[in-house]
């Protein structure tokens, strides 16, 4: 969609400004070529990797061959922050390239250095995801069972004790979601490449593991205060933005060979990215068309889960629409008529418009950030991608 905006020149410009535009918008579309034909690279690898860990897992028992087998069962899906990791390294190194243009060359070229750490990426996600759902008590992922949902339903039918199904259920996601912390790292140290910007990679992914474990803190402690005092956009920064946003492109220009300075113009974008994401899917959790988008509207809802939308709905309506929000916000059993009644008052109160704003503001600020900071093709690829993450579902 964006490389074929850009690739749109006003006709009423001086022609050495549209050839400039031309130019820049064909580097764009090779980038975005090049991201996709080393995605494939990355895919390849990712399934590899997991298919060679379930057939390890039978020379140790079949319990372990289940956990392998549901836990690679949930990897995948947009696979948002490995594209990002390896646009960041393609498209910095063309930069450096110049595209032909006979730069020096920075590095970002090499599929086999990128595709292993951007799939590391994506197993750190899948560690995130199965740990959060985890805490949030949630079985279902993506309309499918997730590691605790299958281990569960395996379980179904032998008579247990709810008690003894809750243990196994709880170790299954604990279990699983670490042996995904640790296959991430795993592909990181198989990774072919420069070995001080490998041991880098690893201090990046050590240390966006810790913020957002302190983002799922916050999110979870927040669970004893009013959805008024939950500070829901350091939540966002911390759980989300730290390792969906800043850490793909951070690791991606590293091994690309970047600076700290083009290291941190990039993690600017992807925070500002990564908040901005962040605003844009609790909007969807509530408001947005599950047949498009994926996600239930209920079960945020039912949560009680403090956004920032359900904080500027308690802090902008009156004491009837507070009353409304404090009936049916949090409740197990909320069905579809009390979720429509919270959805007045968000969008009554001026919350909704408010957050959508807000969106389009940190959204913004990320555009900004990468057109001012990030050089040709890179910059403009990310704000094709900032368009697309911030505007999804609407």
């Amino acid at each position: 969609m964006y490389v074929e905006s850009a690739l749109r020149t006003q006709s009423g410009a001086p022609q050495a400004l549209q050839t400039d535009a031309a130019d820049a918008a064909a580097d764009r579309a090779d980038l975005a070529e090049s991201v996709e034909r080393t995605m494939a690279v990355t895919s390849a690898v990712l399934q590899d990797f997991l298919d060679a860990r379930v057939r390890a897992a039978a020379a140790q028992s079949d319990v372990a061959v289940r956990l392998w087998a549901d836990l690679a069962d949930g990897v995948g899906g947009k696979l948002m922050r490995p594209r990002l990791a390896v646009a960041a390294y393609l498209g910095l190194g063309a930069w450096r390239d110049g595209l032909g243009a006979g730069r020096d060359r920075l590095g970002g070229q090499d599929a086999s250095v990128i595709a292993p750490v951007a799939a590391a990426i994506e197993v750190l996600h899948a560690a995130m995801l199965v740990h959060d759902d985890l805490l949030d008590h949630d079985e279902v992922r993506r309309g499918r069972p997730n590691v605790a949902g299958a281990a569960r339903a395996r379980l179904a039918g032998r008579g247990l004790p709810e008690r003894t199904v809750s243990d196994q259920v709880l170790a299954a996601g604990l279990l699983a979601g670490d042996l995904a912390i640790a296959s991430a790292f795993a592909l990181v140290a198989g990774a072919p490449g420069d070995s001080a910007a490998l041991l880098r990679v690893v201090g990046l992914l050590a240390e966006g593991i810790e913020t957002t474990v302190v983002g799922e803190l916050l999110d979870v402690t927040g669970a004893l205060s009013s959805p008024r005092d939950v500070d829901a956009l350091a939540v966002a920064e911390l759980k989300t933005a730290a390792y969906s946003g800043r850490l793909p492109l951070v690791v991606g220009a590293v091994l690309a060979g970047a600076d700290d300075g083009q290291v941190a113009r990039l993690g600017a974008v992807g925070s500002a990215l990564g908040v901005a994401f962040q605003l844009a899917d609790d909007d969807l959790g509530v408001f947005g068309d599950p047949a498009v988008t994926g996600k239930s509207v209920l079960s945020d809802l039912r949560e009680g889960k403090r956004t920032e939308l359900l904080r500027r709905a308690y802090a902008m309506t009156d004491d009837a629409g507070r009353a409304v929000l404090d009936e049916h916000v949090g409740r197990g059993d909320l069905d579809d008529a009390g979720a429509a009644a919270v959805r007045e008052v968000m969008v009554s109160s001026g919350a909704l418009d408010a957050v959508r704003e807000l969106t389009r503001a940190t959204g913004l600020r990320a555009r900004e950030l990468a057109v001012d900071g990030v050089p040709e093709p890179l910059g403009g690829y990310l704000v094709g991608v900032v368009d697309d993450l911030v505007g999804r579902g609407h």
